[in-house]
């Protein structure tokens, strides 16, 4: 991306002190939306503590690059907040975007990030606490809420002008075609949004606040709040302690998504028929099915054979992982290559739980299927004696030492662990660096 040839000195300028990129935007722009927080509409949000900073051209395949702050200061609206970002935050959202990347959900990248060695004041956590300026790179900063604000003004011609640039920049295939250009582009939407879902279900996340400002019209995973990977395949496991009522508990994402879709959709409305915008919803629900069907056999480094199997595979792990408490990457990883990691999983420390009705039921289910790359099965990773996950405990365990003695040794090392990972999965980038010096 023209990056390359940046120093030590260049990238603190510019990812840290934000000096403008050459040819590039003079200055950032923090862009105003609203949103639907818990279900219930907020008119007075906006990028309150972010802003866009730069855009550029992926050199592959010509896609936008957004690289967007988080944590750099106060914009018209932080709405009294201090527009910053402890250092806490910044390293989870780090570790989350490199495991959510490795396990093959569509997630925003942290691009870097930088301790600004201010004291915080939080009520959350302890306090005073380390500050840090963090940058993602996504594919698009434009957000459901941007949609919803346009229509809470009632500015048609804006919401036109919006549709038509998302379609132009993002989805130039529908530019063309039969029916309304917003129902076409809803019916994208949903098909990207549909396929996050199931991501992450099957990766075993809980985004946490799926609010209708924090989807994105791409379909992306971004902005890692109180984030929490599952211990086990409890549907209502809750990451954010604010969620008093599980209503964004893991089991439920799919439905939020849907929810906000149809929020979406009312925003467009003003725009395009009502029938052909609820005719573009209809397709939520068997995208999401064929999603997690593909992703489930991903998962477990499997081929999918399609049709009936593929959703009794699917019923069989459902069931298996509802009813019997094992680990969820225990059961991913004594599991994965289907059958023949049976051995392996039956001398491992769950295989108390490898057996009686619901494990038969997962075995006639995995009978038919073969690994898609089995000489993977051979590699270390997978011939060792734990998954690499993390769960609450292991992400505390590893800011402790960052925290008390500034040693980030345990964090880089897990960072090359979780790319080990993606490239053995065939995921990842081998160009973007993320850790700290």
């Amino acid at each position: 991306m023209g990056l390359g040839g940046l120093d030590d000195a260049d990238w603190a300028r510019h990812f840290a002190a934000f000096a403008p990129l050459p040819d590039n935007l003079p200055e950032p722009l923090a862009l105003r939306y609203h949103g639907h927080q818990f279900r219930f509409y907020n008119p007075q949000l906006g990028d309150g503590r972010g802003f866009l900073f730069a855009q550029l051209r992926d050199p592959v395949d010509g896609r936008l690059l957004d690289l967007g702050t988080k944590g750099s200061g106060t914009t018209l609206w932080s709405r009294g907040g201090d527009g910053r970002l402890t250092l806490k935050g910044g390293f989870r959202e780090a570790l989350a975007t490199e495991l959510l990347e490795a396990l093959g959900v569509n997630t925003s990248k942290t691009f870097s990030l930088f301790e600004t060695h201010e004291s915080l004041i939080r009520y959350d956590e302890p306090s005073p606490t380390r500050s840090s300026v963090l940058v993602r790179l996504s594919h698009s900063h434009v957000r459901f809420g941007t949609f919803h604000r346009l229509a809470w003004e009632q500015d048609d011609r804006a919401l036109r002008a919006l549709t038509d640039y998302v379609v132009a920049l993002y989805y130039p295939e529908i530019a063309q075609g039969p029916g309304e250009l917003p129902a076409r582009l809803l019916t994208r939407v949903c098909e990207r949004s549909a396929a996050l879902a199931a991501q992450w279900m099957v990766a075993g996340f809980v985004h946490g606040v799926l609010n209708t400002d924090n989807m994105n019209i791409t379909g992306e995973s971004f902005d890692y709040g109180p984030y929490r990977f599952v211990p086990n395949g409890d549907p209502g496991f809750v990451a954010a302690y604010f969620d008093n009522t599980g209503l964004y508990a893991y089991g439920r994402q799919a439905g939020a998504v849907l929810w906000n879709l149809q929020r979406l959709a009312e925003a467009l409305s003003r725009i395009a028929p009502k029938a052909a915008l609820e005719a573009a919803l209809e397709g939520y629900g068997d995208a999401f099915l064929a999603a997690l069907r593909r992703g489930l056999c991903e998962r477990l480094g499997l081929t999918p054979l399609g049709g009936a199997r593929d959703r009794a595979l699917v019923e069989a792990v459902s069931a298996f992982l509802l009813h019997r408490p094992v680990d969820f990457e225990r059961f991913f990883f004594d599991t994965w290559g289907g059958l023949a990691r049976r051995s392996f999983a039956l001398q491992g420390p769950a295989a108390r739980w490898y057996e009686g009705p619901l494990y038969d039921r997962l075995l006639a289910a995995l009978e038919p299927y073969a690994p898609a790359r089995p000489e993977r099965l051979d590699a270390s990773y997978f011939q060792g004696d734990a998954p690499l996950s993390l769960v609450y405990e292991e992400i505390e365990a590893l800011w402790s030492p960052i925290d008390q003695h500034d040693d980030w040794s345990a964090f880089n090392h897990r960072i090359q662990e979780i790319r080990a990972l993606a490239a053995l999965l065939g995921r990842g980038s081998q160009v973007h660096q993320t850790g700290a010096q």
